[in-house]
């Protein structure tokens, strides 16, 4: 059995190729992630990676739009029951 460092970088597949994003970039998509369930927010990363890798360019409004539509695909409203209002 292997024991993993934290400070190991996992290796990647070789189908994966690194994404570079500027830190404004970065800081939108952990925004956008921010919302989500924990146990959903990396499948939403993994998504979002997967469709940054495809697009042609990666611009600030494209990688807004990607993240917006994956957050789309993985938020689950919280339910709001109709009788918590205080003006009844």
């Amino acid at each position: 059995m292997r024991v993993h460092s934290s400070h190991e970088v996992p290796q990647m597949h070789k189908s994966q190729t690194p994404i570079s994003l500027t830190d404004d970039q970065l800081t939108e998509v952990f925004r956008l992630a921010s919302p989500l369930c924990p146990e959903q927010r990396s499948a939403f990363l993994e998504d979002v990676a997967a469709a940054l890798s495809q697009a042609p360019y990666l611009e600030d409004g494209a990688v807004y739009r990607v993240c917006r539509e994956s957050q789309r695909k993985f938020f689950d409203p919280p339910e709001l029951s109709h009788d918590v209002s205080k003006y009844r």
